[in-house]
């Protein structure tokens, strides 16, 4: 079992940044595939980011393309997403998690079935 707790979402003013932390227990993720989601009210949830085991393969959506960084520290069990250049269309509960795809793809990567594991997410407000 792996345990995911997201942490750093709040409110931020549209241009500003934030930080979103996923720490995982109970296993290493360091052999997990992990992603990023997010879902707004009213609408599904969808694929942000994603990061392959080793960190050498990272997807991201086109909405958020050249905004938001995926890295992860696998030492500390911890992946992040930071994200810049906020718009008022990223406001969503932001989830992350982990999953052990067959290969690492776009495909495999941005799809929900792809992941076992999945944090309680972390509220995201960005103000116009």
């Amino acid at each position: 079992q792996v345990q995911l707790v997201e942490s750093g979402g709040g409110l931020v003013q549209a241009g500003g940044s934030l930080r979103l932390s996923c720490a995982a227990s109970g296993r290493t993720i360091s052999n997990y595939a992990m992603g990023w989601f997010r879902q707004a009210p009213g609408k599904e949830r969808e694929f942000v980011g994603g990061i392959g085991w080793s960190g050498g393969s990272i997807y991201y959506a086109d909405s958020v393309k050249g905004r938001f960084t995926i890295s992860r520290d696998n030492a500390k069990n911890t992946v992040y997403l930071q994200m810049d250049s906020l718009k008022p269309e990223d406001t969503a509960v932001y989830y992350c998690a982990a999953g052990r795809p067959i290969w690492i793809s776009r495909q495999s990567l941005s799809t929900s079935n792809t992941y076992t594991y999945w944090g309680q997410g972390t509220q995201v407000t960005v103000s116009s």
